[in-house]
């Protein structure tokens, strides 16, 4: 079995940075009218500014297999060209189509002069990490001696007005059940756009940073918990998901049937208890010392949940001090499957990894609640 290393690092954020005040500049009105729930959702998710794949009209600037290819090309360099792809391993919530894979749509775009082995990962954030396993297992086992890894959202184009405008068609409705017209809306203010790519090869590169990759664990609980975030599907009162199939096409739109949801309720009772849990399990598993740990990289969706996480974590016997932990949340936005990839690229070009410290890297997933962990070594 192969040592494995990330070797380098490469974020591709579309267009210029959009302020909060900007958001339904670039996104539209819904119905023409200023969105009343925008601000208490901005005030608890922490967010100042984050990427669209869009302009001021509310049209695409790039698809999401573009985002993801720029990213790749980030990773080119005089020791690695698009030519020395062996694998390419894609992971997102928001691919561009059912079909072809979103890894396919990449490879096309990358105009790769030769055939090579291709993965797609979906689902929810942890798709990224779902394709950094892929790629991590692959070269682990010899199988391949590099893997490039990427983590991407195209989430702006769900987000549009449009997509929302019929939703006051009822205007009753809405108002006799607002939690509904919550649930629907919260997540226009919370996502964004963005590709974090990692090359992963079998060897160190000298005179550089590179990571050594000790493990990468997941674990579900979907045998436990509903669904708390979901699209392309209706929750039933007992808790089950209906198909966007067994729907007629009058209704996906009635729906929102392909609207991105989320349960919030759920949210908060779960996402950080299961959190915690899961990453003990991780530090009991490979023996683990909470304070050898030297950097903790936490995808998280909203500013609202960083105290409660670290919390969470020390009521484990984890209690990484705060100089530990490292976000950029505010800055770029939450882009799912990205955000781990981006916020360790910036980390290892910002000059502050030393030779022998340990990185953390813990992704969530509220899908029905999955999690990912993976300890990276310096040197």
């Amino acid at each position: 079995m192969n040592d494995v290393f990330i070797t380098k690092a490469s974020t591709y954020l579309p267009n210029e940075p959009v302020s909060n005040d900007e958001m339904e500049s670039y996104l539209g009105l819904v119905n023409d009218t200023p969105s009343k729930a925008r601000a208490l959702i901005l005030r608890n998710n922490q967010i100042k500014t984050r990427y669209y794949a869009l302009d001021k009209n509310s049209q695409p600037t790039h698809t999401n297999a573009q985002i993801t290819a720029k990213a790749v090309e980030g990773l080119f360099d005089e020791n690695f060209t698009k030519e020395d792809i062996q694998l390419l391993s894609c992971g997102t919530t928001s691919a561009d189509q059912i079909q072809p894979s979103h890894a396919s749509m990449v490879h096309g775009e990358l105009k790769v002069g030769k055939s090579i082995e291709i993965n797609t990962s979906t689902g929810l954030c942890n798709s990224g990490m779902n394709a950094f396993n892929y790629g991590f297992l692959s070269v682990k086992a010899g199988v391949r001696d590099n893997a490039v890894c990427v983590g991407s959202e195209r989430f702006s184009a769900w987000m549009t007005a449009d997509k929302f405008n019929h939703e006051a068609e009822n205007l009753k409705l809405l108002e006799e059940r607002p939690i509904i017209a919550f649930k629907r809306e919260f997540l226009r203010w919370m996502l964004s756009d963005g590709a974090g790519a990692l090359l992963l090869e079998n060897k160190p590169r000298e005179n550089s940073i590179s990571l050594k990759v000790e493990f990468i664990d997941f674990y579900s609980y979907a045998h436990e918990i509903e669904a708390c975030m979901y699209s392309g599907c209706e929750k039933q009162e007992d808790g089950s998901l209906k198909s966007w199939a067994d729907y007629s096409s009058d209704e996906w739109l009635k729906q929102s049937l392909f609207a991105l949801k989320q349960d919030t309720k759920l949210l908060d009772q779960y996402i950080l208890v299961k959190g915690a849990e899961s990453l003990r399990a991780s530090f009991d598993k490979h023996q683990l010392d909470p304070e050898k740990i030297d950097h903790v990289l936490a995808h998280i969706s909203s500013g609202y949940f960083k105290d409660g996480l670290k919390e969470e974590f020390a009521k484990k016997g984890m209690d990484f001090p705060w100089e530990k932990w490292y976000y950029n949340l505010s800055e770029v936005g939450n882009i799912g499957a990205g955000s781990i990839f981006i916020a360790l690229e910036e980390l290892m070009n910002s000059g502050k990894l030393k030779k022998g410290e340990k990185v953390l890297l813990c992704v969530p997933e509220s899908g029905r609640f999955a999690y990912s962990c993976a300890l990276l070594t310096v040197c």
